[in-house]
């Protein structure tokens, strides 16, 4: 476990045991305070889309459709590669845009691929999503001028710290000395 005092701005809750006895590790997490950042600032673009009247569309699907937008109709493979993601999580994605409206799938050029196209919904608000992505950079670069060590910099040393050792090897290193794991 990890001494509390060195980090007194984490989110503590007791580990106390469930109904079946066990204690609960997931009550502490040194990562949840930065997926609920981003959860709220995902939501507050959310709120920029709704007061637009775009409705039904996530801030997480934006980056597909503005590389759809701008590189024209893709398979799912090719739209994958370019937002470095896999391809099983885009097509997740691309299955919930297309339920949502925003893009469809044809088939490609031979009958295993599909290609992915924005619809008219999503060619009527792409030049507002842009405008809402170059404002959001501006304004995360503002944010990070605010800020004594910025995000971009924190990611930047933990990928360094990561080519050095890697996240598996570091787990499986605290994993070696768990019974329980054993």
């Amino acid at each position: 476990m990890t001494d509390r005092q060195d980090h007194p701005d984490r989110i503590d809750q007791p580990d106390r045991p469930d109904r079946t006895g066990a204690a609960d590790p997931t009550q502490e997490s040194l990562w949840r305070p930065l997926r609920l950042l981003q959860a709220a600032m995902d939501a507050d673009i959310a709120r920029l889309y709704a007061e637009r009247q775009i409705e039904g569309l996530k801030p997480s699907w934006v980056m597909e459709l503005l590389r759809l937008h701008a590189r024209g109709p893709m398979t799912i493979r090719e739209l994958a590669e370019s937002v470095q993601r896999t391809h099983s999580a885009l097509s997740q994605k691309v299955a919930a845009m297309r339920a949502a409206g925003w893009v469809e799938t044809v088939p490609g050029d031979d009958a295993r691929t599909k290609q992915v196209r924005l619809t008219d919904k999503a060619r009527r608000v792409a030049g507002r999503l842009a405008a809402e992505w170059r404002a959001t950079e501006a304004a995360l670069a503002d944010l990070e001028a605010e800020l004594p060590y910025p995000l971009t910099r924190v990611v930047a040393d933990i990928e360094q710290a990561l080519a050095r050792k890697s996240f598996h090897d570091r787990i499986a290193e605290k994993l070696a000395h768990d019974q329980t794991w054993q």
